[in-house]
């Protein structure tokens, strides 16, 4: 009996990667169970047991995928260097996929239950590595110095330095620390 649960739990993860796969390489709309069964080895009435259609197996990727970007972007609190660090290997594994996802946002109603926890996720992130930054301010200025080390962390950010300026990864980590550092000294000046 516990063999035949683990089976199934690696068949489900092995079927939800390949949901997550094919979502890098084409539309959400393009993506038809044949291509997952195809990619993760099973059949598509393996798929429906498992999700029972697919707009099931895509809320499964969806949440799967959710943990996996949280595990991807770990870091202790308050250390800057390594919190950027695993962002920027966040975003060199999925920060072109991601830039995609948001240019689909406004006209999929599937896409944006993706982009709306995603962007959820990175504030939450920024309130956790930042929180001792944040504690030393209230209201407005707490609010502020959030958005600001949002948008220096942000997967825009990486894409204008990574993608658009194409920069290396290590110029564009460096790029983003010099951003962290002065938002972070200008706030301390206020204060």
């Amino acid at each position: 009996m516990v063999n035949r649960s683990e089976s199934m739990s690696q068949t489900r993860r092995r079927i939800l990667k390949a949901t997550l796969e094919l979502a890098t390489e084409k539309l959400t709309v393009e993506i038809v169970l044949a291509d997952v069964a195809a990619r993760s080895g099973v059949t598509v009435q393996t798929i429906l047991r498992h999700f029972r259609s697919r707009d099931g197996l895509f809320d499964a990727a969806v949440s799967f995928g959710g943990q996996e970007v949280a595990a991807e972007r770990a870091a202790a609190v308050g250390d800057i260097s390594s919190a950027l660090d695993a962002i920027v290997n966040h975003y060199e594994l999925r920060g072109d996929w991601v830039i995609a996802l948001l240019g689909q946002e406004n006209s999929d109603e599937r896409i944006k239950g993706i982009t709306t926890p995603g962007k959820q996720l990175h504030r939450g992130w920024v309130e956790q590595i930042f929180a001792r930054e944040l504690l030393e301010r209230s209201g407005i200025d707490r609010t502020m110095l959030a958005d600001l080390l949002a948008v220096a962390t942000d997967v825009y950010t990486w894409k204008l330095l990574r993608r658009d300026r194409d920069l290396s990864r290590d110029a564009t980590q460096q790029r983003m620390r010099h951003l962290v550092d002065a938002i972070l000294a200008s706030a301390r000046e206020r204060n």
